[in-house]
């Protein structure tokens, strides 16, 4: 295949790539992969050149980012600074937005912006998930925002690291790590002001925040809760038993033997044996039962000793109309069953607790049984056909005693990230490794965090870009639009450059455009005869100005499954800030660096 028909046929795949994206007429994953699939079949890629993206760092950068993100969401890690800002921002989506976007800016200005993304989206999500908030109206400013404020220090983000280097190499000097402050910090304020203003308006709330943890919180189950001798209950009043550490858990009856007490019957005080009639949350009871405040009524056994069990799963079991256990006692329906499941609670609707003890409660259709059961038994629960089984919801159950470890590991990841120690894609699948291996998440949460359809469009992208470079067409778009402003002035071929610039960095990496454009830009200046510095400090903006499509920079690419967006959204709120980005370059750099 001659050059100019496979430049041809790459221009073709973009332009139809940007519109599947654009109108996502196709799901985005399955355009990544028909992406992948044409490069080969036309064959502008080897096969090995085209799925060379799933070793590449970006992917597996990311993917190790969703876990370590899973990881703090799991433990609960980030509640305290969770709580603080929720106490301050109170639901007024305003101040959430307006906090996140300068404390990302202050971050982003000194550290990686992927860690600080991935702890702001975790962060944005629980408040979200607080007051009902959708997460579109804030994920995408964060993400564009630690853009912006990494273009004003030199280690903002490693594209003006890599502009330096180059520009070291050819001869000329460095970049001083705050020489870009100087246009870069006005930039990002002003751009931070438009985000903070407009992007209510540009950006839709697609749909509410998807909270495992307040879906948890939604289902509240009636379970039997035994007091061991030792309890911290013993000696207090129901009333008072759980007020302090569980406010929301309903207590309604005390069951001493033969005798049923009303929790609100004046007098009556817990004793050591009792059987307490409760209703709480799944996280509420794995809880109580994880700090043997009060243990299952099944005997000492050491039934459920370790909720957090890796070896077994708490899951929903809901009976189904035709099921053969609509009519069965409860107890008996789960002895029955498997002499290792434990049963934690029920949810029941107008269930009457004076009637009998929940054991003898008879099932009815829609009544659903929370328990803990191996991980073994589930094809067979599954097989039975007697019960629907909703999978894992410990899944999406705080364990705050690994949340000391998950902050540790994450803090680690940072700090290795930023001094230089590790790269971040090592960072970042060690703190990945530790959050499993500690017990801060589980395997099979860690792959659930995965989302498949970001990690497949980073892959398609990146091949993408790759047969752009092979087949030449990169560099016959920027000679030809460098040849269209031949015998302009400095300033005018400049413009041109940071333009090119920052339209390739939307479909190609940040650092793939600087590494292609940078000989073109320092070669410009040397044929005009002018001062190269411009053009080097141009690049640095140019490939930073990616706001405008998702693949443009890693944390757009982060973003893009929590907060549910389409490419449209990428495009209405970025194209402002990109050409904010290159009129403000072009106008300011030749007046800051002159020629």
């Amino acid at each position: 295949m001659g050059w100019v028909m496979a430049i041809v046929l790459v221009s073709v795949v973009l332009a139809l790539a940007v519109v599947l994206l654009i109108t996502e007429k196709l799901p985005l994953d399955l355009t990544a992969l028909g992406i992948l699939v044409v490069l080969m079949l036309l064959g502008l890629l080897a096969p090995r050149e085209a799925v060379a993206g799933f070793s590449h760092p970006a992917p597996l950068t990311v993917g190790a980012l969703f876990v370590v993100s899973r990881g703090l969401m799991r433990t609960g890690a980030l509640d305290v600074v969770t709580t603080r800002l929720i106490r301050v921002v109170r639901g007024r989506s305003s101040m959430v937005l307006g906090l996140s976007l300068l404390l990302t800016a202050v971050f982003s200005a000194f550290l990686n912006n992927t860690p600080v993304v991935i702890l702001f989206i975790s962060i944005v999500m629980a408040i979200c998930c607080e007051y009902t908030l959708s997460p579109s109206k804030f994920l995408i400013p964060i993400s564009f925002m630690s853009i912006l404020a990494g273009t004003t220090t030199l280690i903002g983000t490693s594209t003006n690291i890599i502009v330096s280097d180059l520009a070291a190499q050819a001869g000329h000097e460095p970049i001083g790590m705050f020489e870009l402050a100087t246009l870069g910090l006005p930039i990002a304020v002003i751009g931070g002001l438009f985000l903070y203003l407009f992007s209510d308006r540009l950006l839709r709330a697609h749909k509410e925040p998807i909270c495992e943890l307040a879906h948890s919180d939604r289902q509240r189950y009636i379970s039997e809760l035994q007091v061991p001798r030792d309890s911290s209950l013993v000696g207090k009043t129901p009333t008072e038993g759980f007020c302090t550490q569980y406010p929301d858990l309903e207590l309604f009856q005390v069951l001493r033997g033969s005798e049923v007490l009303e929790a609100t019957e004046p007098g009556v005080r817990i004793e050591p044996r009792d059987v307490l009639l409760v209703k709480g949350t799944a996280r509420q009871l794995v809880s109580i039962l994880d700090q043997e405040i009060a243990v299952l009524p099944k005997g000492d056994d050491g039934t459920v000793a370790r909720p957090y069990d890796l070896r077994s799963l708490i899951v929903e079991l809901v009976v189904p109309p035709g099921s053969e256990m609509v009519g069965r006692r409860l107890d008996r329906v789960v002895a029955g069953l498997d002499p290792r499941l434990h049963l934690l609670g029920v949810k029941r609707r107008k269930v009457h607790f004076s009637q009998r003890q929940l054991a003898g409660v008879r099932l009815t259709v829609g009544d659903i049984l929370l328990v803990q059961s191996p991980a073994e038994l589930m094809d067979r629960l599954r097989a039975g056909g007697e019960f629907i089984v909703i999978d894992d919801v410990v899944a999406s159950i705080i364990d705050r005693r690994k949340a000391p470890i998950a902050l540790g590991i994450f803090a680690a990841m940072v700090v290795a990230a930023t001094a230089g120690v590790l790269d971040i894609l090592a960072a970042a699948l060690a703190a990945a490794f530790a959050m499993m291996v500690s017990g801060c998440l589980r395997p099979r949460d860690a792959y659930r965090s995965l989302d498949v359809r970001v990690l497949l469009l980073i892959v398609g992208t990146l091949a993408l870009g790759a047969a752009l470079e092979k087949t030449g067409a990169a560099d016959l778009y920027a000679f030809a639009l460098l040849e269209l402003v031949a015998g302009a002035s400095p300033w005018v071929v400049l413009s041109a450059l940071i333009g090119l610039t920052s339209l390739l960095s939307l479909f190609l990496s940040n650092n793939s455009t600087a590494v292609l454009l940078m000989p073109i830009a320092l070669s410009v200046a040397a044929a005009l005869q002018v001062d190269p510095r411009p053009f080097v400090v141009g690049m640095c903006f140019g490939a930073s100005a990616c706001y405008a499509t998702p693949m443009g920079y890693q944390t757009n690419l982060l973003v893009f499954g929590p907060g549910g967006y389409s490419f449209m959204d990428y495009v209405r709120l970025g194209v402002p800030l990109n050409l904010l980005v290159w009129l403000a370059a072009s106008i300011f750099v030749p007046v800051i660096w002159p020629f």
